[in-house]
């Protein structure tokens, strides 16, 4: 099956790309924030963006942080505005964009593809997140995420 991927995934795989990462043991968001030219403090609140800064939550775990950075370049990359002053609804859906972006910015499809998934689908699971450095909820959306593309392209390769 030829997988057809999206936009999103095509500005992800070209911005790795760009700054020279292919695999997986390459994501290390300290490097990438530095390739990016974006400067990254850890402080003892919730993760943002701040006077051109991107904070990390220093409470939060290894996983957490690279989760959470991936949120937060999103907004820095890819969103204008103040979330302090924009409509309700234009925030939900920046938010919805943002942590959507994450799945795939921290379990990139073309790393995902080359992955050789396990008999079960824990064991799965567990390889995504050991491999991609992200919690055990995380790396089953982004299964889930993959596996229903999948299928939605299998059923429309069978209309």
């Amino acid at each position: 099956m030829n997988y057809q991927t999206s936009l999103l995934e095509d500005w992800i795989y070209q911005l790795y790309k760009q700054i020279g990462i292919s695999s997986p043991g390459q994501l290390d968001f300290q490097v990438i924030a530095d390739r990016l030219e974006v400067q990254l403090e850890f402080w003892e609140v919730s993760s943002r963006l701040y006077n051109r800064k991107l904070i990390i939550d220093s409470r939060l775990t290894p996983q957490e942080q690279w989760q959470e950075f991936a949120h937060e370049i999103c907004h820095k990359l890819r969103h204008y505005g103040n979330h302090l002053t924009m409509p309700e609804m234009f925030l939900e859906l920046q938010e919805f964009q943002a942590n959507h972006f994450a799945l795939h910015f921290c379990v990139p499809t073309f790393m995902l593809k080359n992955l050789n998934f396990q008999k079960s689908r824990k064991e799965t699971i567990y390889l995504i997140a050991v491999t991609f450095n992200v919690t055990y909820a995380f790396a089953e959306k982004r299964l889930v995420i993959y596996e229903n593309k999948i299928l939605s392209q299998k059923c429309l390769s069978n209309v």
